[in-house]
């Protein structure tokens, strides 16, 4: 947060009617917690006076930073939480992350129940030293994958593999492949997403593709199969992204019309779908997860430059919501 003192900002006529604290934490990219820290210690001033975090915004305001929140950074610590790797070397770990697991604690989380849990939590208790580039509540941490995503991650234990790691992201050279189930048939058999990603200025926990601005993002995406149940129809498809930004699959997919399963965040139904039973009780399949998983992962080696190919099955939650759909006459309709 030190990087933003003496920062100013001017609210512009389409922030109106934005609290305060949702405005900064949006366009300052942290938590909502943060913000509201720094407006209990008067260190944001808005039009000159101290803030409060509830001030509904009506265009033309003058906000101030003064400087950083008076605390330590959260530290993450080692919690025993057993792990399925997939590959394991002296530079590197990967790891099949379940559904439900956030990856590392919480900006600006304040709590120790925001401190446990997390990947990271079970990973110090696993490996003891990982790689310290990401700082000290995200060690080892290269990529992410968002909670309710499954599947595999890589983990960096020394600073060199996770520089090297790094490097190919962003050179775009780690190959990464998605299984995503999603609401309706898509009509094409493959295709190319291409549109900015940017956070969605009224609901900051979503990204959106419809502001200007925004990050690149590329995804392709490929028909495995469509099926055709009593409770609708869904698609199957492969997805490989070019990019890693925040959501990116979940929106790209919910832009052309078809959110993933799961994903209530970007328009998937809370109740995937009821039909009625020849005893005549309805039934219904829901999901408490995304139907997505981080199916494939190929990469360098970070020391001998090698190939490094893994691949993760789909779960068995997975297989078996699939299972239920089918399981009511459901009829498989292949790529055409």
């Amino acid at each position: 947060m030190a990087s933003f003192s003496g920062t100013e900002i001017t609210a512009s006529p389409e922030d109106a009617n934005q609290r305060l604290d949702q405005f900064l934490a949006w366009h300052l990219e942290v938590s909502r917690a943060r913000v509201q820290q720094l407006i209990r210690e008067e260190k944001i001033l808005l039009n000159h006076a101290p803030a409060r975090a509830s001030f509904k915004l009506r265009g033309g305001e003058r906000i101030t930073i003064l400087g950083p929140a008076e605390r330590p950074p959260l530290r993450a610590i080692a919690e025993e939480i057993p792990l399925d790797i997939a590959y394991e070397d002296a530079d590197l770990a990967v790891i099949n992350k379940p559904a439900g697991m956030m990856v590392h604690c919480g900006a600006g989380a304040t709590d120790d129940r925001r401190n446990r849990g997390t990947l990271v939590n079970a990973l110090l208790y696993r490996f003891g030293n990982l790689s310290g580039v990401g700082g000290v509540a995200r060690p080892g941490i290269v990529h992410r994958l968002d909670k309710e995503t499954s599947g595999l991650i890589v983990v960096a234990k020394t600073d060199e593999a996770h520089r090297k790691l790094a490097a190919q992201f962003a050179r775009r050279e780690v190959k990464k492949k998605y299984a995503a189930l999603v609401h309706g048939w898509m009509k094409k058999d493959s295709g190319t997403v291409s549109a900015r990603i940017s956070r969605d200025r009224v609901r900051r926990t979503r990204m959106t593709t419809r502001a200007s601005g925004g990050r690149d993002a590329v995804s392709h995406y490929s028909v495995l199969r469509r099926l055709n149940t009593p409770f609708g129809k869904f698609t199957l498809v492969e997805v490989k992204i070019d990019t890693g930004r925040t959501h990116q699959i979940r929106v790209h997919l919910s832009s052309l019309g078809h959110p993933v399963v799961g994903d209530t965040l970007y328009g998937a139904p809370k109740e995937v779908g009821r039909v009625q039973t020849k005893t005549g009780v309805p039934k219904t399949v829901s999901l408490t997860r995304n139907f997505l998983h981080a199916a494939e992962l190929e990469l360098a080696h970070p020391r001998t430059g090698a190939k490094l190919a893994l691949h993760s099955p789909l779960p068995e939650e997975l297989c078996a919501f699939l299972r239920g759909l089918e399981g009511e006459a459901a009829s498989p309709v292949g790529a055409s």
